[in-house]
């Protein structure tokens, strides 16, 4: 479909979008930091670290641990280096970015300035906001490697340019929407993780199904007021790549966001949940994002200040939960 087609990151993310985009491209271009695991990758056929049961064929795959090699041998670069390392990454580019494509898969934003991947983007390296895309809905990793079912949503604020980028996704068990509310997405991609650790959190604390029903009600609320603050344009906040990925993140087995709350439930310390987590969960950067952003907005977010007290303050999950309880309906 394109000449050269790039994954930039060697998560479990990046890697079911390459499993995804290699179904309709006779070959693709990766960036991987370290050349160990590259190298193991290649002798295997398998990315030695994340989603196991996914197999390539790695001869239609020209990896590399340089940044700049992939950027220039490539035309639509897609985004998936989790957000507290996208900056750093990034800054490495010493290649023209103004006439590439490329579409962020980031769930978070770039740390310390508080803003989203695209607007990051957009003002770093100059590239126009139509060649600018976005990935979001309802899609873990590892339901992709096994191949079941799942919706992906392309944002473009340019529409024919979204259907175009939705066509490297579209597969037998991927099906495709796209959007042109990209600032929505992005920031119900972030927030859900905030939502995911909060609902992670009062399972552990014996909060039944009835109270999670409840707290993801109020959590698509407050990225509907967070999200209309930010930018008020017409949306449905029910479709299934803002509502349906909260729901996904909060419930499932497959959350490392809720698997990273319901340690902090059980009494873990954030750092020893990090640790004992060994990959990242998003939420914990972007609970301090969404917070700072949101001191000059004042949109009324009581489940991300809930999680800001427990996550940096400090606080006792048990008593905050308990008075974020009276404050949701």
């Amino acid at each position: 479909m394109y000449r050269k087609v790039a994954i930039l990151g060697s998560g479990s993310w990046a890697t079911a979008l390459a499993k995804i985009v290699m179904q309709n491209q006779s070959e693709i271009n990766w960036f991987i930091r370290r050349q160990e695991v590259i190298d193991e990758f290649i002798s295997t056929g398998k990315n030695p670290s994340y989603l196991g049961a996914a197999e390539f064929d790695v001869s239609r795959i020209h990896f590399s641990a340089d940044i700049n090699q992939t950027v220039a041998q490539s035309d639509v670069l897609i985004l998936a280096i989790p957000s507290p390392y996208v900056k750093q990454s990034l800054n490495k580019i010493r290649r023209d970015m103004t006439h590439k494509v490329v579409i962020s898969a980031v769930k978070g934003m770039i740390p310390e300035k508080n803003i989203i991947i695209t607007d990051y983007l957009h003002d770093r390296f100059g590239i126009a906001m139509e060649q600018l895309g976005v990935i979001a809905g309802p899609c873990h990793a590892e339901e992709i490697a096994l191949e079941r079912l799942s919706y992906l949503t392309i944002g473009c604020e340019n529409r024919q340019n979204a259907e175009v980028w939705a066509k490297l996704f579209e597969t037998q068990y991927v099906h495709t929407t796209i959007s042109s509310d990209v600032t929505g997405l992005e920031y119900s991609s972030v927030m859900k993780n905030i939502y995911a650790i909060a609902a992670g959190m009062c399972q552990a604390l014996h909060y039944g199904d009835n109270f999670q029903a409840v707290l993801l009600s109020n959590a698509i609320q407050e990225i509907q007021r967070f999200a209309t603050a930010m930018n008020n344009v017409p949306r449905d906040i029910t479709a299934s790549g803002y509502l349906g990925d909260v729901l996904v993140t909060g419930y499932s087995q497959f959350s490392r966001n809720r698997q990273f709350g319901q340690m902090l439930g059980l009494g873990y310390s954030v750092k020893a949940a990090q640790m004992e987590m060994e990959m990242i969960a998003e939420g914990y950067f972007a609970t301090k994002a969404i917070y700072m952003a949101n001191q000059r907005m004042r949109v009324s977010l009581p489940i991300v200040d809930a999680m800001y007290e427990i996550l940096y303050n400090r606080q006792k999950a048990k008593p905050i939960i308990k008075s974020l309880t009276t404050k949701l309906q």
